[in-house]
């Protein structure tokens, strides 16, 4: 193989025939290549892509490769990204980073979000009940797997309950890559209502982890504002897309879908291996902050570097069959929720999400399967995207 591999935006899209594998290229190169220097479409020099499981942690561990957004080149979009907004975590190193995270860390403890679990149970069983009462067929996404995340979310940022049903119309908005100049639009409705929310619970605090933060914290206006938009966007799309992409799954693997159901206590397991099976946020990039050997390769101050971490989640060398889908496996140490200082601060909210839904929707449902064949579900292809599903109909037989 050459020391360069050529990239095109297709050489990140999963095959149609097997839409939860990382694309065959990816795989390839992790095989012969798991770090390999990459020609882009635009000629820019010093753009890595980095494979193997190994590597991968290795470079979300090291602060020599940053995560503010202004020092990568972005492939796709052929430049320079700019840098973060206010509240932002994802686009920051140290010391704002460490700022914010450690406002947050104490709010997102294993503990505090496993006391919600009774919450999430109640929203998990009235939205099955809406759904049973409209009868199939359904579109899961719509019925299902967006709505509960989105409510969880008005619980934690305590937004009031008469604004509940605008709320969940504009993430719907936000989550429908098909109308960008609505999501555009949405997007900036929800990021303004947010911020006057955050200064409400300066004047009037409640209960809830906006007003915590509002008044326990020294975040100035845009930072509160912005750090609510960031949970948002952190804990709603990419739980609703697993909720949905892991359904789906499941029901293209009965065996695994039948030993679930059966046993519900399987529910912990299964869902860690649904985040490494899938491993929905598919890439992420870093910026190369001085000179660096990694694996061999000479990377300069000023490159970039792509971390395939669906290609390190299937990485034979840390996990055996990595393709199979085993509810029953161990998939500890997976990096479907990163790895290092930038591991996702709301990782146990999804847990605590995906182990109430799935057990309960297979077994409000034992019948349900898809309404259409599974070639016409409709993916999200954008890499640029959390990769899920537009829509996932699907029926069941009435009781």
């Amino acid at each position: 193989m050459s020391n360069t591999y050529y990239l095109e935006e297709s050489s990140f899209e999963r095959a149609p025939a097997c839409p939860f594998d990382p694309a065959p290229e990816i795989t390839a190169l992790r095989a012969e290549q798991p770090i390999a220097r990459l020609a882009v479409p635009d000629g820019a020099p010093g753009v890595w892509l980095v494979t193997g499981y190994g590597l991968v942690r290795q470079v979300l561990a090291d602060p020599r490769f940053s995560s503010r957004y202004e020092t990568q080149y972005h492939p796709v979009l052929g430049g320079h990204l700019p840098p973060a907004p206010a509240g932002d975590l994802t686009g920051m190193d140290a010391p704002q980073h460490t700022r914010l995270r450690k406002l947050l860390a104490g709010k997102f403890t294993v503990r505090r979000m496993n006391l919600l679990t009774e919450r999430v149970t109640e929203i998990t069983r009235e939205r099955l009940d809406a759904m049973e009462r409209q009868g199939p067929p359904a579109d899961l996404v719509e019925v299902f797997a967006q709505p509960v995340p989105a409510l969880m979310i008005c619980e934690l940022l305590g937004v009031p309950y008469e604004d509940r049903e605008r709320f969940q119309t504009q993430t719907r908005s936000i989550a429908d890559a098909g109308e960008p100049e609505a999501q555009y639009a949405a997007f900036i409705e929800l990021g303004e209502y947010l911020r006057d929310l955050g200064l409400a619970k300066r004047a009037e605090p409640t209960d809830d982890l906006l007003s915590d933060l509002a008044t326990g914290g020294d975040l100035t206006d845009e930072e509160l504002g912005g750090v609510a938009a960031f949970l948002l966007g952190a804990g709603l799309d990419t739980t609703a897309n697993m909720l949905a992409l892991g359904t789906f799954a499941l029901l293209r693997n009965p065996a695994q879908l039948a030993a679930l159901r059966n046993d519900p206590g399987l529910a912990a397991g299964a869902v860690e291996e649904l985040l490494r099976y899938l491993s929905i946020a598919a890439v992420g990039l870093r910026g190369v902050l001085e000179d660096v050997e990694l694996a061999g390769r000479r990377l300069k101050a000023g490159d970039t570097v792509i971390i395939a971490v669906n290609a390190a989640n299937r990485d034979p060398a840390k996990f055996s069959d990595p393709d199979l889908l085993d509810v029953r496996r161990s998939a500890a140490g997976h990096l479907a929720f990163g790895h290092g200082v930038h591991q996702c601060l709301g990782q146990q909210l999804a847990r605590v999400e995906m182990r109430a839904a799935f057990p309960a929707l297979l077994t409000r449902f034992p019948t349900l399967r898809l309404a259409v064949p599974a070639e016409e579900v409709p993916l999200r292809t954008d890499p640029s995207l959390i990769y899920g599903v537009h829509s996932l109909p699907v029926t069941w037989d009435r009781r």
